[in-house]
C-alpha cells in the first residue's frame, strides 16, 4: 500500500477532502490504482506554509510527503518552497487558496486573485452541481463532508482537467501541464527550489506567486492513479 503524508496549512477543508479522497479511492480498483493511504497532518488554527513543510518532514519519515498551503498574504511561501526542495517534499501549493481546486470540479475559472478567495467561493457557491456548497465559509463552516463530498464524487476528471488548462493558460507563457512530474520522487531529480516548484508543469522561471490562479492539487490525484495524468 502507498503511504502518503500530507501535511495542510487549513485544519478543516483539507483534512476532510483528503479523508474523501481515503474512503473513495483508497482501496484501489484492483487494476491499475493501487490501494493507498493518506495521512493528513494539521492542527486547529492551522499553520504557516514554513511550519506544514516542517511538520510534515518530520511526521513522513520514509514515507512519501506533500505539503499543502495556499496563497492567501503568506510572506514565507519562498522560503517554504526551498525547505521542500532540500527535503524532498512535494508541493500542492493553490493559488489563491484550496477553494479554487474545489470550484473546479464543476466549472472553468480564470482571472488573477491577488491572493483573494472571494470570488472563487461566491463562484463555488452558485456552481451547478455544487449546492451542496451554497453556505460554504459561512459562519465558519468549511467542511467537506456529507452531501458536499457526494456532490463532489464523479468529478474528478473534470476538476483536473480545469486545473491542468490553468497551467496551459499562465501567463508566463512557457508552462506547460505535460512538463509536470507524476511519479515518485526520484534520486536524481534536481532540488533547486526553480525546478522542484516545477514540478507542477509550470516553467522553472515561472515565478510561484505570480501562478494566479491556480492549483497544484491535480498532481496529488494522477499521483494516486484516481485520475490519469
Amino acid at each position: 500500500m502507498l503511504v502518503l503524508y500530507v501535511a495542510c496549512e487549513g485544519e478543516s477543508t483539507e483534512p476532510d477532502y483528503l479523508q474523501y479522497l481515503n474512503e473513495q479511492f483508497g482501496d484501489g480498483d484492483g487494476q491499475d490504482r493501487q490501494p493507498f493511504r493518506i495521512q493528513p497532518v494539521y492542527r486547529r488554527y492551522g499553520r504557516t506554509p514554513c511550519e506544514v513543510v516542517a511538520t510534515v518532514a518530520e511526521a513522513a519519515g520514509e514515507d512519501e510527503a506533500w505539503a499543502l498551503f495556499d496563497r492567501d498574504q503568506w510572506a514565507d511561501i519562498p522560503q517554504a518552497i526551498k525547505d521542500a526542495a532540500a527535503s524532498r517534499i512535494e508541493l500542492a501549493f493553490s493559488h489563491p487558496s484550496f477553494d479554487l481546486w474545489l470550484l473546479l470540479h464543476f466549472q472553468a475559472f480564470g482571472g488573477a486573485q491577488s491572493g483573494s478567495s472571494k470570488l472563487v467561493v461566491e463562484k463555488l457557491r452558485q456552481a451547478k452541481g455544487a449546492e451542496a456548497f451554497g453556505d460554504f465559509d459561512k459562519k465558519g463552516d468549511k467542511s467537506v463532508k456529507g452531501s458536499r463530498r457526494n456532490a463532489l464524487k464523479g468529478r474528478e476528471e473534470k476538476a483536473v482537467a480545469h486545473a491542468r488548462n490553468l497551467v496551459a493558460s499562465c501567463a508566463h507563457g512557457l508552462c506547460m501541464p505535460g512538463q509536470a512530474k507524476i511519479g515518485p520522487v526520484g534520486d536524481d531529480d534536481p532540488q533547486s527550489p526553480h525546478q522542484w516548484a516545477a514540478r507542477s508543469g509550470h516553467a522553472p522561471d515561472c515565478p510561484v506567486l505570480q501562478r494566479d490562479p491556480s492549483t497544484d492539487m491535480w498532481r496529488l490525484l494522477a499521483r494516486l492513479r484516481i485520475v490519469e495524468p
